[in-house]
């Protein structure tokens, strides 16, 4: 059932186009309460609706927890976002800080150098045969990956130049047969031609299928919409642990799982693990890998961030988990889709900006014609919060119907659900950036391991239990791999 339209207050046609979309995938029997979206684009100088598009999203993760809500309590909730406000979550780095013991002042935390240094060669670059394409250089063994295949060094002449001898798809294919990542640019209407683009485009852009029959499963008891739901979150960089963090606002107990050895991005690991625990285990141990196996056990949902495929060879495949967990919710995150010929490579935001036509458009109406990426990391967020509203409505169906789920969803489905919300102009003194007042306003501290820190909270605003931490951001590890008790 699509939401009633007359329940809702929305300002911008982009945010109420894309809120419509969001709300036919959702089965409700009745209404939720009332939804405002307040403002419009432009945000960011980019001519997409990114800001739109991103209000919509969290409105629709709003009406979610509040299905969630009147199943617990026979009432709806209101919910409500700012278009400024959801806009500015797609850069949280630029808002965190750290307080100066000495000086009580909060200084902004910088990127790390290594980020730093992969934005400059992330970048598309002309290729022999008069095209585009963008290498992805992050994480050492995937950037030493990429270089391989490149035969150059990690500098942007060096890079630029490599590309600049070889032709588009043949790079695009040598990367992908090296397990690396990079991408063609294309236009969106090349896009829609290739055969990743006819598969994605013909799929919602959240994908929920109940693969088992099973008895209804009530929620646990609790004061918020998720209380008691208990998360393993197996993901890192980016959309996955935003999914993860957005369920931890709406209260359930998430669980960060990862191995110590594995790489990791410090500043992403800070920005998107509030709310959380965090644990490691070692896959490759089999006695740890025992241990991650109870947990399913006792589990609501399961998120899997990996390359495609990479946990199943850990026995770890969503067949496995369902047996292991009847009534599991298994949200799989990836770049390129659920099927299609590129299912099984990996991707980052930038990719998935490359090969849609995003970073085509916002050349050509933002610099002079060469591709250019959209800097704000629009996919990865929006992906992250439509995964945290396909689990909602996959629990909320699992509480009515029983039955265990599968939800999908990747960077290139959002990167053309913001494509399909349309184009404007005037973008050029968009302010990128959130003014001191809606910042104190949203402005959250907490004492962590890393100091005391400042970041933007949570900006969707509910009526009865506004979404927030309930606790900050954890020590990497530092937990142990046990559920908290319900």
């Amino acid at each position: 059932m699509s939401f009633d339209q007359a329940t809702c207050e929305i300002q911008a046609a982009g945010a109420a186009q894309a809120f419509r979309e969001l709300m036919s995938l959702r089965d409700a029997d009745s209404a939720s309460g009332h939804v405002a979206i307040d403002g419009n684009d432009p945000f960011y100088r980019t001519p997409f609706r990114i800001g739109e598009t991103t209000a919509a999203v969290l409105g629709a993760v709003g009406v979610a927890a509040s299905d969630l809500w009147r199943l617990r309590t026979g009432r709806p909730q209101s919910v409500a976002v700012a278009v400024n406000e959801a806009a500015a979550t797609l850069r949280t780095v630029d808002y965190s800080a750290r307080r100066n013991e000495r000086s009580g002042q909060y200084e902004s935390l910088p990127i790390t150098a290594p980020m730093a240094q992969m934005l400059t060669v992330t970048q598309p670059w002309p290729t022999l045969d008069g095209r585009w394409f963008l290498p992805h250089l992050n994480l050492p063994h995937l950037s030493r990956r990429v270089l391989n295949v490149l035969g150059c060094e990690n500098t942007p002449e060096s890079v630029a130049a490599a590309v600049g001898r070889r032709r588009a798809d043949e790079l695009e294919q040598a990367i992908a047969d090296a397990q690396a990542c990079g991408g063609t640019i294309r236009t969106p209407e090349e896009w829609l031609q290739h055969p990743q683009g006819r598969y994605l485009s013909a799929r919602p852009v959240v994908e929920i299928h109940k693969i088992a029959d099973g008895a209804p499963q009530p929620l646990p008891n609790g004061d918020r919409p998720l209380s008691g739901v208990r998360v393993l979150d197996l993901t890192r960089i980016l959309a996955g642990p935003v999914a993860g963090r957005t369920l931890a606002e709406q209260g359930a107990d998430v669980l960060m799982v990862t191995a110590g050895k594995l790489p990791q991005t410090p500043e992403h690991v800070r920005d998107t693990s509030h709310g959380k625990r965090s644990c490691f285990l070692d896959l490759d141990l089999p006695d740890e890998a025992q241990q991650l196996r109870r947990l399913v056990r006792e589990a609501d949902v399961f998120i899997d961030g990996y390359r495609p495929g990479a946990l199943q060879g850990h026995g770890f495949g969503a067949q496995e988990l369902h047996a292991l967990r009847p009534g599991l919710v298994v949200l799989s995150v990836s770049c390129f889709g659920s099927g299609g010929p590129f299912a099984g490579r990996a991707g980052w935001e930038q990719v998935a900006q490359a090969v849609t036509g995003i970073c085509h458009v916002n050349g050509q109406l933002s610099n002079g014609g060469r591709p250019k990426l959209v800097f704000a990391p629009m996919s990865d967020y929006i992906t992250g919060y439509l995964g945290a509203y396909g689990v909602m409505l996959a629990l909320a169906r699992r509480a009515r119907e029983g039955g265990s789920y599968q939800v999908h969803v990747s960077l290139c489905q959002s990167a053309m659900f913001v494509h399909r919300q349309g184009l404007l102009a005037g973008f050029e003194d968009a302010p990128e950036r959130l003014d001191d007042a809606s910042l104190q306003r949203l402005y959250v501290q907490a004492a962590t391991s890393q100091g005391e820190l400042r970041t933007l909270g949570p900006v969707l605003k509910m009526s009865e239990t506004m979404p927030r931490w309930s606790r900050p951001t954890p020590a990497f590890g530092a937990d142990e791999p046990c559920w908290l008790p319900r």
